[in-house]
This record gives structure tokens, C-alpha cells and sequence, in this order.
């Protein structure tokens, strides 16, 4: 571990990948360069003794099943379809090719390269399917690190690696299942494909709902810690003990988990890091190190097997940059794009590396051809970000891409783009099913938990109606705007007689992005906030979205659409007043509401000659506008600095708005405050306003300068 550690963090700061120096360590401590120079010591350290031996494979198998449970959770299908045909046609031609080259050369190379009692043909299809896979995890670093992970060519280059790597695990495992039995049974291989095509239509439709409620239910009912990561590693074990029950090896079932597992919508980054911590810690620097104790570089002093090496580097780097190329050519990409993805594909790393493993393990691989693969697999992993970077650096950036670019970069940085789950509580008042919609609208795509409280009536029902409606204008408006609609999320709604504060916390435990409340007779008529509000929003230490009717609203619902009054959104510059502006235009996206941004100074320190000042102003509304732009909304803006922030919101507000959206800085402390421009606006304004705020536990420097001001916004 502290050996491949170490020379890995050396290749990674050279700009190589860092699996690799696991890799290399291995081989430097086994019979390649410890074993050789001084055999004593290699000895002692690595025992020959079976049960040693015995212990130290069965972490290394272990390994194989996480590595690729991880490396499933890593998948992207959504870049597969988001791409489109081209990443199809390289894959196939890409795999075809260097399947058909490594097919052929296992005809003709000697047969003391051959496992005993091991056929041509099978040796060959194994030998085809190894050259014909590309290392995911090491094609994506590269296109990451050059920046071209969101660019059309490194979709491409990415998704095509993706498609080819399930392609690949598909065919190895049947390839394998073909191996165990010495020869091609008819009988058994038409049962190996029929129970893999049985096995993935069953996991990509009632096996994807089946695991997305396995984590759903752990993450919500149990309380003990890392609940959620047992599950994740028994459904691993589970699927891949299904593959080996239908003939084919456990990776296959290891990898479909982790693409599963990988796309449920209740996987939060911390559960994916800390699986991800413990694989890459433990498991993958002991795997690959006991694959390098496996090779013996010392063979190739030999001229001949010397020769054979290099002849099959060459044979995998033409295959792989050929078919890539050609299959670039197809769908009808330029020259240099189809350069760009031949060497992009060129890369083993550890999937060829799990492969060789896998075939010494079984007997199909002699140990002289498992070193000639590590071998190849090292050079040409090792050779591809050079020239990968050399290719991309030649490819120009058209305007489309440009704009897309732009779109994807606001989404990275946006607060609605990034949630994971949504917590709502409402009523079946006017603002209560108003809230509903806004969840529906905010939350589509998104899993969704209702907690329907008793409100402003007797006769509560669950506002199922509009928290659907919302939803579907979310995923029509969508559609409208030629972006993919989010899948129907699930909703779970429980009906409260009492809803208390004890319930929100307890359910707020499960993991939630944000709390959106709605409740009749929540404000007072001095703009502040009723006892039952303050004690369920003080049950969430996150993110808060209030969506409250102040003491003059009326009590109709909201109408908002084009023609309707305009959403009022102030903003002032800082990260909280954007999250604001953020999720007013995407309600305004949903609902064509015309919207209108109130630039809110300071009095007493924005004066409009001042240079700075007015600098700053014409920077956060360019902001604003872009943000716009991405959401596809044309907004008006405006700016006062004269008046009391109060004054100046309630003036705009009573020109015609329809709703009022505000992101606010949540001070700390028993009661809600959000500061006097807050309550100025909630005692002065007629129609409902909606607050935003920032976790009760997180808040930038920013923001702690303009809660200090007593803004309110910001």
C-alpha cells in the first residue's frame, strides 16, 4: 500500500495515473526487481505459505468486486444518451477490431505462451476481449484534466469508453463461462447468452426500482451508521452471485450494481465518497499490487519473448486506434476529432489489468502472456494522456458547444440545479396547495416527501393535485425547451394530524437538500413569524424555502404565467440573494411569468456616482442576465439606491406583482430572523412572498457583512 501510494503520487504529479504507481509497485517488490535482486527479502515479506498466500488473494478478489462496483457507480449513462449515435458506431468499431486483431494473434504465437490445456480458440477470444477494452476511470482523468469533460468530443471520447467497457464485461464474462469449461459447448454458451440478456433486461427495469428502494428504505428506516453502505455491498454481493449461478464471472454482476447503485436518486455524495474512500484505500492499492507481484519482468530478457511484447503493444495500439477512428469516420466526425478519439481509447490501465488476473486465475493465461499483457497494459496506459493531450490541444471550440458550455457552468454553480431531495410540509390552505406546486415545480425529477399538516380547514387532504401539476409543467416545460425531461420522481405524502417539530427532525435525519414550508397564518402583523412556524423550520438545519401569505395578501391563489403580474425578485450581490434570483427563474421557467430584478443598495454606502459601486452593479445584474439566459427567461432589471431596501421592494411590489421571491441570511438562534428589510416587506406587501435561505449552520463572509447591515437580503 505505502509503496503504490507513493509512486503513484509521483506519476500523478508527472500527469500520469496514479492507479498505475500501485501497479508498478507491485512489480518493483515482486520477482521483477526485489525478487531478483535480493530474493531473501522478497521472501520474507511476501510468505510463501499457503494460507498467507490464501488471505492476501481473497482481498485481492474482494477487490476485483469492488473495483468494479465502483467503477459501475462511475458509469454516466445519462452522457451515453445525452451524446447521441456517435459514441455508438466508435465503440462497436472500436471494440471490433482489436478483438479481430487479438483473436488472430492468438493463432499464430507459440504455444509455451499458452496455458496448459488451454484451446486456440478460447485463448483467443479471451486474448480479443482484453485488447478490446478501454479503462474508463483513466480516460475520463485525462478529458477532465484537460478540461474537455463537458466539451462535445470529450462526451464522446468518455461515453464511447463507457459503452465499450460494458460491451467488454459482457463479453468476458461470457468468454469466461466458455474458459471454465475447457471448450464451446453449444448448448451451455446459447444458456450463457440467454441468462446475460435475461439477467441485464431484468436489472435496467424492475431490478433498477428494486435497488433504488432497498437504499431509499435503509437511508430512511435504520440508524445505525453506514447502514446504507452494507446494502450497497450486499446487493453488489447478490448480483454477482446471480451471474456466477447463470455461468458468467461476478464481475459482470458487480458492475451492473454499481451502475444501479450509481443512479439511484437517493445516493448522497457522502455515502458515494465514503465507499469510494475505503476502495481506494484499501482494496485497489492490494489489488493491483498483488497483480505486479504476478509478473515476472525477468522472462522478457529473452529476445524472443522481448520481440512478441512489443509486437502485441503494436497490435493493441493499431487495433484500438484503428477501430476508434474508423467508427469516428462512420458518424461522420472531422480528421482530427477522429484522431483525438483513437488515442482517447488507447488506454488499459485497470480494466486490462482485472481481465489478466482474472484469466491467470482461471488457467487460461500463462504467466509469461499475463506479464506481456501487464506489460502492454502499462505502456499503453502511460502513452495515452500525452498524446491525448497533444490531439485535444489541436481541436478549436465552435459556437454551439460555446454556449452550452456557459448553460453547464451556471449549473454547476447553481443551488435548484444541484438538489438531491426534497422535505415539504404544507397545509391545504391557499398558500399550503401554492407551496405544493412550487415543490412540484422546484422538485421534478427529484424524490419528494410531503408532510401534510392540519391547517386553515377540518377537511385536510394531501394536495396531491397541484404538487403533480407542478411537476408536469416542470417536465413539459422541458421539453419545450428541447432539454430532457426529468423522470417522474417518486413522492412519498404522509398525513399529520399534529405535526410537530420532533416529526420534521426525525425525518429530516434521512438527508434532505431542502425544507419548503407552507402554512396558512404563519406571519404575523408585525412581520414576524407564528410559534408553529419558528418550531418546524428550527427542526432543519438546512437550507429553508418559505413560501408565506402576508397579513394583506388575499386568499386566492396565486396565478402566475405570461400576462400575469410579475415575479419581484431583489438581489444585492451576495450568494444568497442569487440563490434567490436562481429559483425565481425556474419558477418563471415552468410558468412564463414575467420577472423583474430589483437591484437593492445600501444606503448610505452605493451612491451612483460612485465608480466601484456602480461597477459592482453592473457585474451582479450581468450575472443575473446569464442566469437567465440559461434558465430561458427575459427578465427586466432595475435599481435603487436611495431609499430604506423596505421601501423600495414595497413600492416595486405594488405596481403589479404577483409574487415576491427573496433569498435571505438565516441568522442563528431559537426564533427566525432574517433581518429588518425582511419583516419591512412582510408587513408592507399584498401578495404572498417566498424566502430562501442558507443552512443555520454554513454562511460566507459575504454574507455575515450584509446580515450585520440588517439588510435582510443577503
Amino acid at each position: 500500500m505505502l509503496v503504490g501510494r507513493g509512486i503513484g503520487e509521483l506519476l500523478e504529479r508527472l500527469g500520469q495515473p496514479a492507479v498505475m504507481g500501485q501497479l508498478i509497485g507491485g512489480i518493483l517488490l515482486g520477482p521483477s526487481l526485489l525478487g531478483w535482486l535480493w530474493p531473501e527479502a522478497e521472501r520474507v515479506i511476501f510468505s510463501g505459505d499457503a494460507a498467507q498466500k490464501s488471505m492476501i488473494n481473497a482481498i485481492a478478489q474482494l477487490g476485483v468486486l469492488m473495483l468494479l462496483l465502483l467503477t459501475g457507480m462511475e458509469t454516466d449513462l445519462r452522457l451515453v444518451r445525452r451524446v447521441g449515435r456517435a459514441c455508438f458506431s466508435i465503440s462497436a468499431a472500436g471494440v471490433a477490431v482489436p478483438f479481430a486483431l487479438g483473436f488472430a494473434a492468438a493463432q499464430f504465437m507459440p504455444a509455451t505462451l499458452l496455458a496448459e490445456g488451454t484451446e486456440r480458440i478460447v485463448a483467443g477470444l479471451f486474448l480479443g476481449t482484453a485488447l478490446s477494452i478501454s479503462s474508463v476511470k483513466i480516460v475520463a482523468m485525462v478529458v477532465r484534466e484537460m478540461n474537455f469533460m463537458r466539451r462535445d468530443l470529450g462526451q464522446i471520447i468518455v461515453s464511447s469508453a463507457i459503452i465499450e467497457d460494458t460491451i467488454g464485461w459482457v463479453i468476458i464474462a461470457i468468454t469466461i463461462g466458455i474458459a471454465t469449461k475447457g471448450r464451446i459447448e453449444l448448448g451451455s454458451l446459447v444458456f450463457t447468452i440467454v441468462g446475460v440478456g435475461a439477467f441485464m433486461a431484468f436489472s435496467f427495469t424492475l431490478g433498477r426500482r428494486i435497488v433504488f428502494d432497498a437504499i431509499r428504505w435503509t437511508n430512511d428506516t435504520f440508524r445505525s451508521e453506514y447502514a446504507v453502505v452494507t446494502v450497497i455491498l450486499a446487493i453488489m454481493g447478490a448480483m454477482a452471485l446471480i451471474t456466477d449461478l447463470i455461468g458468467v464471472h461476478t464481475v459482470l454482476g458487480a458492475f451492473v450494481a454499481g451502475i444501479l447503485v450509481g443512479e439511484s436518486p437517493i445516493l448522497s455524495r457522502h455515502i458515494e465518497g465514503q465507499l469510494r474512500g475505503v476502495i481506494t484505500a484499501l482494496f485497489m492499492p492490494v489489488f493491483f499490487g498483488v497483480a505486479g507481484l504476478s509478473a515476472d519482468l525477468t522472462v522478457l530478457v529473452d529476445p524472443q519473448l522481448a520481440l512478441l511484447t512489443v509486437a502485441l503493444v503494436a497490435i493493441a495500439s493499431f487495433g484500438k486506434f484503428a477501430g476508434a477512428f474508423i467508427g469516428a469516420e462512420l458518424a461522420g466526425m472531422s480528421r482530427r476529432e477522429g484522431i483525438a478519439v483513437g488515442c482517447g481509447m488507447n488506454a488499459r490501465g485497470s480494466t486490462e489489468v482485472i481481465v489478466a488476473s482474472i484469466g491467470l486465475s482461471i488457467g487460461v493465461l500463462s504467466h509469461t502472456l499475463f506479464t506481456m499483457i501487464v506489460t502492454m497494459a502499462v505502456i499503453t496506459t502511460l502513452a495515452m494522456p500525452p498524446t491525448l493531450r497533444w490531439a485535444l490541444g489541436r481541436l478549436p471550440m465552435g459556437e454551439n458547444e460555446k454556449k452550452r458550455l456557459e448553460r453547464e457552468e451556471i449549473d454547476q454553480r447553481g443551488f435548484i440545479a444541484n438538489l438531491e431531495r426534497l422535505l415539504v410540509v404544507t397545509d391545504e390552505g391557499v398558500i399550503g396547495r401554492f407551496a405544493a406546486y412550487l415543490a412540484g415545480v422546484i422538485g421534478a425529477g427529484r424524490p419528494t416527501t410531503v408532510l401534510h399538516a392540519r391547517g386553515e380547514s377540518e377537511d385536510a387532504e394531501p394536495n396531491v393535485e397541484p404538487l403533480d401539476k407542478g411537476a408536469e409543467d416542470s417536465r413539459e416545460a422541458a421539453r419545450s425547451s428541447d432539454e430532457e425531461p426529468a423522470r417522474a420522481a417518486l413522492v412519498t405524502r404522509r398525513h399529520e394530524v399534529e405535526l410537530s417539530a420532533e416529526m420534521v427532525a426525525r425525518e429530516a435525519r434521512k438527508g434532505y437538500g431542502l425544507l419548503l414550508i407552507g402554512l396558512g397564518r404563519a406571519v404575523t402583523s408585525k412581520g414576524g413569524f407564528t410559534r408553529r412556524l419558528n418550531e418546524i423550520a428550527g427542526a432543519f438545519e438546512g437550507p429553508l424555502c418559505l413560501v408565506l401569505k402576508p397579513a394583506g395578501a388575499g386568499r386566492q391563489m396565486p396565478r402566475l404565467g405570461p400576462g400575469t403580474g410579475k415575479i419581484l425578485v431583489p438581489v444585492n450581490g451576495t450568494a444568497i440573494a442569487r440563490r434567490g434570483a436562481e429559483l425565481a427563474l425556474a419558477i418563471a421557467a415552468v410558468t412564463g411569468a414575467p420577472v423583474k430584478m430589483l437591484y437593492v443598495a445600501r444606503v448610505g454606502r452605493d451612491e451612483p456616482r460612485d465608480t466601484v459601486s456602480h461597477r459592482r452593479r453592473e457585474a451582479v445584474l450581468k450575472d443575473i442576465v446569464a442566469l437567465a439566459d440559461r434558465y430561458g427567461v427575459e427578465i427586466e432589471t432595475a435599481i435603487r439606491s436611495r431609499a430604506a431596501a423596505a421601501d423600495a421592494i414595497a413600492r416595486q411590489a405594488g405596481r403589479g406583482a404577483a409574487l415576491i421571491v427573496m433569498g435571505v441570511a438565516r441568522r442563528t438562534g431559537e426564533e427566525l430572523i432574517f433581518g429588518e428589510t425582511t419583516t419591512g416587506v412582510l408587513q408592507r406587501c399584498q401578495c404572498p412572498v417566498v424566502l430562501i435561505s442558507d443552512s443555520r449552520l454554513r454562511r460566507d463572509d459575504e454574507d455575515r457583512e450584509a446580515l450585520r447591515s440588517g439588510t435582510g437580503t443577503g
